[in-house]
């Protein structure tokens, strides 16, 4: 399993997804994971809201993404398979993060 994770030195990765009525709304990638067994990749995002003063509120947003060159394509999580794999899969990597963290 390979993740990539932003660093606390690193520029955060920033990506524009328009909303229901086409409006680009800016998120920044809090972690890039591929689930074992499987080709798909995925991302979780969290929105870039300058006037959000409570970091804790912030909602997490997954999707399953393709990379064609220059171009990023999302996908919406659809099945509650898929999503219970996704949502599991993050656990454990968010844990295992978390265990790095406190031993530093």
């Amino acid at each position: 399993m390979s993740n990539d994770r932003i660093g606390n030195e690193e520029e955060p990765e920033i990506i524009y997804i328009p909303d229901d009525e086409g409006n680009e709304e800016e998120f920044e990638v809090i972690m890039k994971f591929e689930v074992d067994g499987s080709d798909a990749k995925y991302m979780m995002v969290v929105p870039i809201e300058s006037d959000e003063e409570d970091e804790e509120s912030e909602e997490v947003y997954a999707f399953r993404y393709e990379e064609d060159g220059d171009d990023l394509k999302l996908y919406t999580i659809e099945s509650d398979e898929e999503w219970s794999i996704v949502e599991e899969t993050f656990n454990t990597l968010i844990d295992e993060f978390d265990g790095v963290e406190d031993h530093d």
